[in-house]
């Protein structure tokens, strides 16, 4: 089981991986959504994305922390963080 923070960029043309960001030691990937921050569709939209991403079924990923924020922590069952980032950059 995996906890990552990921910062969300609601609104966006196109969901998509973005990258990294690295700081003070923390690793936050950065995701853009196409969908709006309201009644919980950006949320819907970045789990749907990132189980596309990493080939593992939605109710695997669950957002720990950060539901209203950008700024999310996310568990995800069944890979480590090193597999995420390999599967995220090579998307």
């Amino acid at each position: 089981m995996a906890l990552i923070t990921v910062k969300v960029k609601p609104s966006s043309r196109v969901t998509k991986f973005q990258g990294i960001l690295e700081k003070t030691g923390d690793v936050v990937l950065k995701i853009d959504v196409a969908a709006p921050p309201e009644k919980g569709k950006a949320n819907e939209e970045l789990i749907k994305f990132l189980a596309k991403k990493l080939g593992i079924p939605k109710n695997r990923i669950v957002i720990k922390t950060g539901a209203t924020a950008r700024k999310k922590k996310i568990e995800i069952e069944g890979l480590d963080v090193k597999d995420i980032l390999a599967m995220l950059k090579g998307s």
